[in-house]
């Protein structure tokens, strides 16, 4: 495949409520779009880069600057073929995984349409439907923290998931367990906690959880791997793993039993794909984050949660958990299981809405003929 040309948009879209979470408070979603022309189709993708630097370093301002003074140039008027070709071409660009991964994205997604195939086909997922939870931001008090629970299962979500950070943890999570003593409960910190702080959270340790997430520094395995050892609780690493070679060290040191994994903060579902080859191969559980997607990410999430190793529910909320009008034609709305269906139109499975598109651009670009 020739890529033509590439269009970038940058976009800011409101949230349905304001979503709060150890590093800050969001009521508004950026993103970047991007559409690669080749040969006749349009493949699309997304930069899951956001505003500000809270849960990585990458904003979709760097992404914008790595993308157009980097990345682009090396791919235009070139001939891509698979996702490895274009990773091999790119290789010298060192990090900004988050903005490679949204060009791969759209690479699979012309790879889709070339071949008359899903992206479910093409990463060989065996699900047609994929068990779905939902994350819940930090509210004004574990009352009105439980009020939103109670919203979301009466919507049929089955699984939940606490935000939590010091001082907003132990209170909230045993509050929400003795109201709702039978529900699949996990918390995720967002590396809020110091190894010293974290003793703290011994206290939720007998409160069935399935899992805490991300307690310490995103570069610091070793502690989690002593951390671990208190627990019996699951640790599940998130922003520890930037590759197949952290998800390895972790694994072999015991820092964390289950992984998830994010396409954008791995650089690709190449990536990802590798990362959940490892963990199946050595026990490990996974289950594909989110980061709050449009429909395109999401699509792509739901087809990376076939595989066969995503045995735990994943962040892929409905669409209308997020936005009151997403860019896709294509929704996604939850079946009275608790799951959401995977695509199986050819590449993404969805289609851009250009007129929602056009509304929440804050700025566009077009490069190559």
């Amino acid at each position: 495949m020739k890529i033509e040309k590439i269009k970038l948009n940058h976009l800011r879209m409101p949230l349905v409520s304001a979503f709060e979470t150890s590093f800050g408070r969001a009521t508004m979603r950026e993103s970047i779009i991007l559409q690669i022309y080749s040969e006749g189709l349009i493949g699309i993708g997304e930069c899951v880069a956001d505003h500000d630097p809270g849960y990585a370093y990458e904003t979709t301002g760097t992404a914008w600057h790595i993308l157009t003074d980097f990345l682009l140039p090396l791919i235009i008027e070139k001939r891509i073929n698979s996702p490895e070709e274009f990773q091999g071409m790119v290789a010298g660009v060192r990090g900004h995984l988050m903005a490679k991964a949204g060009l791969e994205m759209a690479i699979w997604d012309l790879l889709g349409k070339s071949n008359g195939k899903s992206l479910k086909e093409l990463l060989k997922g065996e699900r047609n439907k994929v068990q779905v939870g939902v994350s819940v931001g930090i509210q004004d008090s574990p009352q009105v923290l439980a009020n939103v629970v109670e919203g979301y299962l009466a919507k049929g979500y089955s699984r939940i998931k606490l935000k939590i950070k010091p001082g907003r943890d132990v209170k909230d999570t045993i509050f929400i367990r003795r109201k709702f003593p039978d529900l699949l409960l996990q918390v995720d910190a967002n590396s809020a906690y110091s190894p010293e702080t974290a003793q703290n959270l011994l206290e939720i340790d007998n409160c069935n959880l399935l899992m805490i997430e991300q307690p310490l520094f995103e570069d610091d395995l070793w502690e989690h791997h002593k951390l671990q050892k208190q627990f019996k609780t699951a640790i599940c690493l998130d922003e520890s793993i930037l590759s197949t070679h952290h998800a390895r060290a972790a694994i072999e040191m015991e820092a964390c039993r289950i992984i998830n994994i994010k396409a954008g903060r791995v650089g690709g579902l190449r990536e990802a794909i590798a990362v959940h080859n490892i963990c199946m191969e050595n026990g490990i559980k996974n289950w594909c984050g989110g980061m709050l997607e449009t429909g395109i990410g999401r699509a792509s999430n739901l087809a990376l949660a076939s595989l066969p190793n995503f045995c735990l529910p994943g962040d892929i909320s409905a669409s209308d958990r997020y936005y009151k009008q997403d860019i896709t034609n294509e929704s996604f709305s939850l079946n009275s299981d608790s799951t959401i269906n995977v695509p199986d139109g050819i590449g993404l499975g969805v289609t851009l809405n250009g007129k929602a598109l056009k509304n929440y651009t804050l700025k566009d670009a077009i490069y190559g003929k």
